[in-house]
């Protein structure tokens, strides 16, 4: 690190503006630029009433623990009536409560008390699919080849000479053939699970039957959407249907090998126009509802979806990605910022969900590692120090919080919960066990129920056990364990969300130059600084008043590998 007299590259010239607080209130409608939304897995968060599974009251009850924590938002996974043949995301009625999690009555209350308590309630759309078991599926099956009802979906006549091949090589995202044949011989779309049919949207009715949902929970006091894939909901059902193979693509990896817009399933031009007009039905409240895309898409494409006119944000998974590399991270973060205000949107970041693996743990996986191999394989070669997983983390963390933007949390990650790995066979719930042949082991290791408490048989998540099973290391992670306590990864993520709120200055940086390899360091525009050492050597730390660590220095008082560190 430069000696405190070269040490300008940490100390740009200051924007001589005021900084401007932000505002997160219900009469701003940007409070969504610079948020932190906490992702909410309910089935996996609290459980009121003893069955296993969390529910709505469970997170109710919960909401304090939100509140202390600093959030401006709770994102809610869906709670929607479902089978749980993909973790809640079947959903069989998108405008009700699933009566295991609770009701409308549940719902309104937790809204209620989440808008007492400052926080905002975004809750997850899932427009790409339905489940099976939805009642216009059920038509459609009744209905027969060629009729109005099957129009709804994407249903097509098999190849071969008795209609026994599925129509198109297009695979499943849970592997195998995207098409599932129904008993008079025709098959039907599920790019995800066979009980998740994907829905036809050239039909006038299924598009505003999700303009009745966007009604319906908005008029209900929510205050934005998560889009469920939102890059996959238009097809390109132009007869006869084009086979990937025959274009020389393999599945979501096509996306950069084709002219953009253009792949048969994903990331459509056409897709925007559905979301201009759910702009106008989202722009109708005061103040607007937000939204955000989860489009698995390149980050130019992606920034497309956050448009003025259309949903505001999208999801950056290219920094959700990154290696832990310093070059690696600054190169997606500069990116990142550019796309985003390409169209006048502000940036996102995340570092979990429950689509991935923790964090905390896939951090310390060696760069190219398979991470399905990595679940599958006994000891969970190659082993993964939970203490040294911990110490990233919360340094990955704080570089997260110091850019601008909105930054989304994944329930757990405050307490620095590892990936649950070694979740036996018998236990999962992810289909992506069972569709893959038992090869792809799944997300369930990220969805294990939170500990609240050091003991009880679930470790406070409710009165018994838990839909998954938690182990024991569980305990030492628990809230209890941590609230309160100096230097715990709880206390660090409360004080850096309070600190943010403070600091939040602007949606730009300015990067410091001339810093040692492994390091990143930039200043926010009234100067405030974030320096993060990924190297494996400690460093000298810059000159100024440290506001917030991720460790402490070492007795040298430098800057320790895997260490980010605020300072004014």
């Amino acid at each position: 690190m430069p000696a405190p007299e070269a040490a300008q590259p940490f100390a740009p010239e200051r924007d001589q503006r005021p900084a401007v607080a932000p505002d997160f209130s219900t009469r701003n409608p940007d409070w969504w630029r610079q948020a932190v939304v906490y992702q909410v897995y309910p089935r996996s968060f609290a459980d009121a009433d003893g069955d296993g599974l969390g529910d709505l009251r469970g997170v109710t009850e919960r909401l304090p623990h939100l509140a202390a924590l600093g959030v401006d938002a709770l994102w809610l996974s869906p709670f929607y009536p479902s089978e749980l043949a993909d973790g809640g995301y079947d959903v069989i009625d998108p405008r009700d409560v699933d009566p295991r999690l609770g009701s409308l009555d549940d719902f309104d209350a937790l809204a209620a008390e989440a808008h007492r308590l400052g926080l905002k309630v975004v809750v997850d759309i899932v427009p790409n699919h339905t489940s099976h078991l939805h009642v216009w599926f059920q038509e459609a099956l009744a209905a027969g080849p060629g009729s109005p009802a099957r129009d709804r979906y994407v249903f097509r006549d098999g190849r071969g000479a008795h209609g026994e091949l599925p129509p198109t090589d297009w695979q499943s995202v849970f592997g195998g053939s995207a098409w599932q044949r129904v008993p008079d011989g025709q098959w039907y779309l599920h790019l995800f699970a066979r009980e998740q049919p994907d829905l036809n949207w050239d039909h006038d009715e299924v598009r505003e039957d999700v303009r009745t949902t966007l009604r319906f929970w908005s008029e209900r006091g929510v205050d934005g959407f998560r889009v469920d894939v939102a890059h996959a909901l238009v097809k390109d059902l132009r007869e006869p249907l084009r086979d990937l193979g025959a274009l020389g693509l393999d599945g979501e990896d096509a996306l950069t090998a084709v002219p953009p817009g253009t792949h048969p399933f994903y990331d459509r031009d056409e897709v925007h126009e559905i979301y201009r007009d759910w702009r106008r039905v989202l722009d109708a409240y005061s103040p607007p509802r937000t939204a955000v895309a989860e489009a698995w898409v390149p980050g130019a494409r992606r920034a497309l979806y956050a448009r003025p006119d259309e949903l505001n944000q999208a999801f950056n998974f290219e920094y959700l990605q990154a290696a832990w590399d310093a070059e690696a991270i600054r190169e997606v973060i500069t990116s990142s910022l550019a796309e985003a205000r390409a169209v006048g949107a502000s940036a996102t970041w995340v570092l979990s969900n429950h689509d991935v693996v923790r964090h905390a743990s896939r951090l310390m996986l060696p760069p190219g590692t398979d991470e399905n191999a990595w679940l599958l394989a006994d000891g969970h070669a190659p082993h993964v120090d939970e203490e040294a997983g911990l110490r990233r983390a919360r340094a990955a963390t704080l570089l997260m919080l110091a850019l601008p933007g909105s930054s989304y949390v994944y329930q757990g990650e405050e307490l620095g919960l590892p990936e649950v790995a070694d979740l036996p066979v018998e236990v999962l719930q992810d289909p992506l066990w069972e569709q893959s042949g038992r090869v792809r082991k799944g997300r369930d290791g990220s969805r294990v129920p939170l500990p609240w408490t050091t003991t009880g048989p679930s470790y406070g998540f409710g009165a018994g056990g838990a839909w998954l099973p938690q182990p024991e290391s569980f305990a030492r992670y628990a809230v209890q364990a941590q609230d309160g306590v100096d230097g715990s990864t709880l206390e660090l993520y409360r004080t850096a969300l309070r600190l943010r709120r403070k600091l939040l200055d602007g949606e730009d940086l300015t990067w410091a130059q001339g810093t040692p390899p492994g390091v990143l360091a930039f200043a926010r525009t009234d100067g405030w600084r974030c320096v993060a050492n990924l190297s494996d050597v400690p460093v000298p730390c810059p000159p100024g008043e440290v506001l917030l660590s991720s460790a402490p220095p070492d007795g040298d008082g430098r800057l320790g590998p895997d260490t980010t560190v605020w300072l004014a």
